[in-house]
């Protein structure tokens, strides 16, 4: 599984890139349904849908909206290499902007269900009704367990009796839920296809790729959750202990290995890291995890799957090798405890985790340990070259509308997007990531702060519905803005699209499951209970029983739809 963050976004103290931390970097898993070869896509605005594969060029284009930025606020720290833009001011209440001319909304009724991690609060709570009152609709939320979703998201989509608005992750589509969202979801192209977009001018907005990655079934059918392409999971390390103990950082594997024996003292509860797995994969070029379709690459004119590659083998042979040293922590072997508990009480010195931790980790220890510092490993190549990295999906999470809505309802639902979509600096996004000043939150040194009832009520939410390009904003803390920032810019540089990046493709049902245990496979390897050599055995398995196959099938589908990857 990959790491995720909890910490809590918005323009005063926080960022988009933070809750996609949190959401967008749990494992995700391949998309799955029935069907057979991969079919043309179906023109935007058209209800019929491909059972599988996936839309791109010149039948994308068709679909796709007319990207038209929005100039709000000029970044402090601009966007580059795939980064993120970055914000290191705040913004007063009295200076923020309108993006949205009045109520956009028509007045209905909108039954939204969506997954949240933690406590729900009651639908008449002051934070949805002024959320409401500002957009000019009446929504009803049915939240659900964010851990146990995908149990009830297979139920609702296999019943008559779907709401107004889903939201849908991409870890949740397996199964029969893409066949379920192709089938049972409305076709957007004729409220948003090109120009059509400009009446929704912050939706408009959305990167382009985001929206790519929202066709569906030959359709845009999903208003999409925007993330930065750039890798997200960061080797964080103790610099306060480094600088402390004189460490020098190192660049390689092999220097890594040395650097963690040395720094090893388990008499004294002190363990050089945590698992790295997800380090050590982009330390050695491997393919990206998460979404099957990013596990395919053309390489050598041939199409190859990232558990055939030998960097997928020395990446596992390389963590296996911090194991067996033992300068992995006792409880991270046991898959036990909490890493980021570990790495900030001083038990280890490094630990690879969301981007968002950076933040979230230093304002924690700010009070209790004034002393903590913590600072990100740059990607290092394992033989100390230059990283190869590959690019995540730019948007992961969807809300989608039922087919069976009314136009009224549509254009309700995209009011409630176009809204929660405003870029920082806006009244809109102000009061959709802090609620209403006094009730919510109050104002500290021109800080946005939430009081108990704001934590409590404005989390997740409205915030599934829509939102801008990936930006970080900690005006509280400027100098963290800029690391993170300039973190993935120096990554984004070493950033290379693999020939399915940005696109959604459902697999036919035969092979969905083909991969599902190479996950558990590699960590019994790295932690010694299996070796690598059963990696080996399990691929060779892997082909025999339809790997193969659905390589043909990738490849035909390349050849027929071409890549989103420029």
């Amino acid at each position: 599984m990959t790491p995720n963050s909890s910490s809590v976004p918005g323009p005063g103290l926080g960022s988009v890139t933070s809750r996609r931390g949190f959401l967008g970097s749990t494992a995700l898993a391949g998309v799955a349904v029935a069907g057979g070869m991969p079919l043309l896509a179906a023109c935007g605005g058209s209800q019929s849908e491909k059972k599988d594969g996936t839309t791109s060029g010149k039948d994308a284009q068709k679909i796709l909206p007319t990207f038209v930025a929005r100039d709000v606020v000029a970044p402090d720290i601009p966007s580059k290499n795939g980064s993120p833009a970055g914000f290191t001011r705040a913004i007063a209440t009295t200076r923020l902007k309108a993006s949205v001319a009045g109520k956009a909304g028509g007045g209905s009724r909108i039954r939204v269900m969506a997954p949240l991690w933690g406590s729900p609060p009651k639908n008449d709570n002051p934070y949805y009704r002024a959320m409401d009152d500002a957009i000019g609709v009446t929504t009803v939320w049915q939240n659900q367990d964010g851990n146990t979703y995908d149990e009830k998201l297979g139920a609702v989509l296999a019943s008559s009796d779907i709401p107004d608005v889903v939201v849908v992750p991409a870890w949740n589509l397996t199964g029969k839920i893409p066949s379920a969202v192709n089938a049972k979801f409305a076709d957007l192209g004729p409220y948003l296809s090109g120009d059509k977009v400009k009446d929704y001018p912050n939706l408009a907005a959305v990167p382009t790729d985001a929206w790519q990655r929202s066709l569906f079934g030959g359709a845009l059918r999903g208003i999409p959750m925007p993330a930065s392409n750039v890798v997200n999971i960061v080797p964080f390390y103790r610099q306060d202990i480094f600088e402390k103990q004189g460490y020098r950082l190192p660049r390689s594997a092999a220097e890594f290995l040395a650097w963690a024996k040395e720094a090893t003292a388990a008499k004294a509860k002190v363990w050089a890291c945590d698992d790295m797995k997800w380090t050590a994969f982009n330390m050695f070029g491997v393919l990206p995890g998460g979404d099957k379709a990013l596990w395919w690459n053309m390489a050598d004119g041939k199409l190859v799957n990232r558990i055939e590659t030998e960097e997928y083998l020395e990446a596992l042979e390389w963590v296996r090798k911090l194991y067996a040293a033992n300068v992995v922590h006792p409880d991270s072997k046991a898959a036990q405890g909490d890493g980021g508990n570990r790495f900030t009480s001083g038990q280890v010195l490094v630990y690879n985790q969301d981007l968002s931790h950076w933040y979230t980790k230093s304002v924690e220890q700010a009070a209790q340990n004034p002393g903590f510092t913590m600072g990100a490993m740059d990607l290092f190549g394992h033989d100390g070259s230059a990283p190869r990295l590959y690019a995540t999906q730019p948007a992961n999470i969807w809300s989608f509308v039922s087919r069976k809505a009314s136009e009224t309802v549509i254009k309700d639902v995209l009011a409630i997007a176009d809204f929660c979509a405003a870029p920082y600096g806006t009244r809109e996004r102000m009061l959709t990531d802090y609620g209403v000043e006094g009730t919510h939150y109050t104002l500290r040194k021109g800080l946005p702060v939430k009081n108990d009832t704001g934590n409590l009520q404005v989390m997740g939410a409205f915030d599934y519905l829509g939102d801008p390009a990936a930006y970080v904003a900690h005006p509280d803390r400027p100098d963290i803005t800029r690391l993170q920032v300039e973190w993935q810019q120096r990554m984004g540089a070493f950033t290379r699209k693999t020939s399915f990046y940005g696109l959604t493709v459902t697999e036919p049902s035969r092979w969905t499951n083909l991969a599902d245990d190479f996950e558990q496979l590699e960590d019994d390897v790295v932690r010694g209970r299996k070796k690598v050599a059963d990696v080996q055995q399990a691929v060779s398995e892997w082909k025999s029983r339809g790997g193969d196959q659905l390589r043909d099938w990738y490849r035909k589908l390349l050849d027929d739809t071409g890549s989103a990857a420029n």
